[in-house]
């Protein structure tokens, strides 16, 4: 299998390749930290399409348990196809609701698994898959039988850091934190989602860009993600890049700024800056 380089969409540094080829040579979980918003997510997809090999999505949220990841019996479906007197009940395999590492390990090929935002979940579920991560197999109690992969899947695990993940788990990844772009790398990647885009239009708005990543005090800096979402809403505008330009020493709120600042903290910041440097004219 040819391994994983930079796509035309997708602007992956050289560590970042080699990280990705190293855990597909190792053998072990990918983890891959960052800003929201620096292409976590996005890279999986990438590596899928690059490698040749079908990709499923396993998206954490709050709530969710390692176990649904494997399997989940339906045991209410069960009562209550028992009280309407349904034949199935006799299987309780009808009641076995496949995971997502489930269809995984019985895939008929190699496929990538995303764990995307691991660190959503409560504290016990990285440790819970551990096993599973390790010896690819897991037992399903309900039909007394082994689920062990076909072919080992590729995996990797995306993480926002919002809470610190188990030592034990840690060591059984390969791990990768995706630095913010330069300003070089950062305008390839403008080129390649947007190559019609006039050059002094984007020349300026990496300046905002950059500029407002720098403000002391920014609940949440815009990312990469941001950064194409106003770039995209400029071309719509037509806006000109005099628009962009400030005389002001201090960095002022940009226009359609709601696509950089998330918050209303990080709002009032600027709006507060643009007053300061108002009253220092």
């Amino acid at each position: 299998m040819a391994g994983f380089k930079s796509t035309e969409r997708y602007i992956a540094s050289r560590d970042l390749e080699v990280a990705v080829n190293a855990a597909v040579t190792l053998q072990r979980p990918l983890l891959v930290k960052g800003e929201p918003g620096t292409g976590k997510t996005v890279l999986a997809h990438e590596v899928a399409q690059s490698l040749g090999i079908p990709l499923i999505e396993w998206h954490v949220k709050s709530t969710t348990k390692a176990q649904q990841g494997l399997y989940e019996y339906d045991a209410v479906s069960r009562l209550r196809d028992g009280q309407l007197g349904d034949e199935r009940v006799r299987d309780i395999s009808n009641y076995i609701v496949r995971g997502k590492l489930w269809d995984a390990f019985e895939a008929e090929k190699q496929v990538l698994v995303l764990i995307d935002e691991i660190d959503k979940a409560d504290i016990e579920f990285p440790n819970d898959l551990l096993l599973e991560l390790d010896r690819m197999q897991f037992f399903v109690y309900e039909t007394r039988k082994t689920i062990a992969a076909r072919h080992r899947p590729i995996v990797i695990i995306t993480s926002n850091n919002e809470k610190e993940l188990p030592d034990a788990f840690l060591r059984r990844c390969f791990f990768h934190y995706i630095r913010f772009p330069d300003r070089e790398t950062m305008e390839k990647i403008v080129q390649t989602h947007y190559p019609d885009i006039r050059k002094d239009l984007a020349r300026e708005a990496l300046n905002v860009f950059f500029q407002i990543r720098e403000v002391p005090g920014l609940k949440k800096k815009p990312a990469t993600s941001e950064l194409l979402d106003w770039l995209k809403l400029l071309m719509v505008e037509d806006l000109p890049p005099d628009a962009l330009r400030s005389n002001e020493k201090h960095v002022v709120i940009p226009p359609l700024h709601g696509a950089l600042l998330k918050n209303e903290q990080d709002v009032h910041l600027f709006e507060r800056l643009a007053f300061l440097a108002r009253r220092g004219n």
